[in-house]
């Protein structure tokens, strides 16, 4: 019945495929290294399965896994599947987590999310469940994590909840678990929390003249004003305009591009520049320093931290208002005060079009229009007096 020996097999050296008979074969290659191999008819399906090295599997072994699995095959059953739930026992959740983690953290729109992903875990998930096989995570054990901080910190508890599905799903599509997912069983044990409806806190826009010049006039490091004043005068997010390198700034057109990496959206914003931004830019090119940054720290030469604009808005100025909410007072201004509409305040924004019939026949991104709204944004924040605009389109207001 069966065709080779433990003496044979030992001095085979020859690279081929050896036949031990009911479809499970040694495997030699140019090196004269030695390996299992069970083919299988799989639902109709015929497969290979490797039953690792001879060095590891001796020739008793193979066969009894050869049997075990060829039976399962017969049944109708898949053996493959079978096989990666076992190697499921020998996973746990915090080794699925990291793996997860390496997995997509190339994908994601920067490394500070990256951190932040693996980071909440650590803190909340690894100390409680870590060490927990994967293949044995319970509805219970999710209610451990989430319990604690669902009510009290409901934001992070939904970013944990989304990553703890991550990590389920991974271990679904590797064959480690199986049945029904835990996190859905828990989420429904827990508690409704209401929405709290809070956004970024903004001031109105009629204080942000005021609000500049008490900018000029502090005490506040040069590096910090300027990247306020230019963040105020942009109407961009923090982290572009923290971000921001020499090489994205055109000045021949007056125009910042900021590329998809560093975007929100994931694709590259332009920024039509004024008058006004440029001189925030001509001051700040004294702050010279070798690695491209407009607005580098004056402590260590490195990008300014998002708390570094916060302190300085809120404590040293003085204002109750995140850095973030200067973007809503530039929409509150565009709704409240302007003919523009409404499509090219978001765009200057950067916010992706939701509406997705909208999005497909838009093509431009309206630089003309957003390059003439900026300049009255900036006459309005100079308090000059701003010119607003009222084009006539086929008998429309746009």
């Amino acid at each position: 019945m069966y065709k080779l020996s433990v003496m044979q097999i030992k001095k085979i050296s020859r690279a081929g495929r050896y036949s031990d008979g009911n479809c499970l074969y040694l495997y030699v290659d140019d090196q004269a290294s030695k390996r299992w191999v069970l083919r299988l008819v799989v639902r109709g399906k015929r497969r290979d399965m490797g039953l690792g090295s001879f060095a590891l599997v001796s020739l008793e072994e193979a066969r009894d896994l050869a049997r075990q699995y060829r039976k399962i095959a017969r049944g109708g059953g898949d053996p493959f599947e079978g096989r990666k739930l076992s190697k499921g026992k020998y996973v746990t959740f915090e080794q699925a987590a990291l793996n997860v983690h390496e997995l997509n953290a190339p994908a994601w729109r920067n490394k500070k999310h990256a951190d932040q992903w693996l980071s909440s875990l650590q803190l909340h998930v690894f100390p409680l469940i870590g060490s927990r096989l994967v293949s044995e995570i319970t509805s219970a054990d999710i209610l451990r994590v989430l319990s604690p901080i669902w009510v009290e910190k409901a934001d992070t508890a939904k970013k944990i909840r989304q990553r703890l599905r991550m990590v389920i799903k991974w271990a679904r599509a590797q064959g480690f678990y199986k049945g029904d997912d835990p996190v859905e069983l828990a989420e429904q044990a827990l508690p409704k929390v209401k929405a709290s409806g809070a956004h970024f806190k903004a001031v109105p826009y009629d204080e942000l003249p005021s609000i500049i010049k008490r900018l000029r006039a502090s005490k506040i490091s040069l590096p910090t004003q300027l990247a306020l004043e230019f963040l105020i005068l942009t109407a961009c997010r923090t982290s572009e305009v923290l971000g921001l390198q020499w090489s994205e700034i055109d000045r021949d057109d007056k125009l910042w591009v900021i590329p998809a990496i560093r975007m929100k959206s994931g694709k590259p914003h332009e920024v039509p520049l004024t008058d006004q931004m440029m001189a925030v830019l001509n001051k700040a090119a004294s702050l010279n320093v070798d690695n491209g940054l407009v607005f580098p720290s004056d402590v260590n030469g490195r990008p300014l931290s998002n708390n570094t604009l916060r302190q300085a808005l809120q404590k040293r100025l003085g204002i109750d208002a995140t850095v973030h909410g200067m973007r809503s007072a530039f929409k509150d201004w565009a709704a409240e005060t302007t003919n523009f509409a409404n499509e090219v305040s978001e765009m200057a924004l950067g916010h992706v079009i939701s509406n997705k019939v909208e999005a497909a026949y838009r093509r431009g991104n309206l630089i003309s229009k957003r390059r003439q709204m900026m300049e009255d944004w900036s006459s309005f924040l100079s308090e000059r007096e701003a010119k607003i605009i009222s084009i006539q389109t086929k008998g429309v207001k746009i």
